[in-house]
């Protein structure tokens, strides 16, 4: 895989691709900060700065019974931690569209920015891959950190695997992703370390993800297309018995 031109053609696409991926990614980017907005107002109980501190002074002071007293007024309603599981489902299925707006600008097939928006017509699939991911994910780190980690690495095709195919069920996703991350992890691993400067830029800089989350976004679309060996470029050939 050659990292250096796949990155190029990504910078080349945010620019020069119709419509623009970097629109597209500031819409994505403002739908997050609402959706994370509410759910950390919600999630909060309506805790303030002040109450912080005197669960800090609870808990340096050792006083535990205050610590929790403090706690437990704060907690979550189960209507608010309802509402901002819906919110998190929400997310889940914007971030699939997103992700299709981006194979289909990589590919040229007709992208619309309404492409956020056709998750909904998978939501089913997209929640419930979502949430097999995190079981399969979680199962395997209860073993030690590093299963876990490779976890996460066999099934990172499933969702464009489902999005090209919305036809296959999600079991036949996660198997296909299995099969074409075999021999493949510790070069998509290299290729997010070779991301992080922009993951963090993303975490530490406000909007940056207008920039970052199409930037990337393209990044890993072209990697997915490249295993399918679709780009003309590719230095391989998908091979799902390696």
């Amino acid at each position: 895989m050659d990292r250096s031109s796949i990155k190029a053609r990504a910078r080349e696409l945010c620019i020069t691709a119709k419509p623009s991926p970097l629109t597209a990614g500031l819409i994505f980017a403002l739908l997050s900060l609402v959706i994370s907005t509410l759910s950390a107002r919600l999630m909060s109980g309506g805790l303030t700065q002040r109450s912080m501190e005197q669960m800090m002074e609870a808990y340096y002071s050792g006083n535990a019974e205050m610590f929790f007293a403090i706690a437990r007024r704060y907690q979550p309603s189960g209507l608010a931690a309802l509402i901002d599981t819906a919110l998190q489902i929400l997310m889940m299925i914007i971030s699939a569209g997103f992700t299709l707006f981006l194979i289909n600008t990589i590919r040229d097939t007709g992208a619309a920015y309404g492409n956020l928006l056709d998750g909904f017509g998978l939501a089913g699939k997209v929640i419930l891959l979502n949430v097999l991911e995190a079981v399969f994910i979680f199962l395997w780190s209860l073993l030690l950190i590093v299963p876990g980690i490779i976890a996460s690495y066999r099934y990172r095709q499933a969702i464009y695997i489902l999005l090209d195919h919305p036809e296959k069920s999600v079991w036949q996703c996660l198997q296909e992703s299995k099969a074409m991350m075999q021999g493949r992890k510790k070069e998509l691993f290299v290729l997010d370390l070779s991301l992080i400067g922009w993951i963090l830029l993303d975490i530490f800089v406000p909007f940056a993800a207008i920039w970052t989350a199409p930037y990337t976004g393209i990044i890993y679309a072209l990697y997915y297309d490249t295993l399918l060996n679709r780009d003309a470029a590719s230095h391989f050939t998908f091979n799902p018995e390696l």
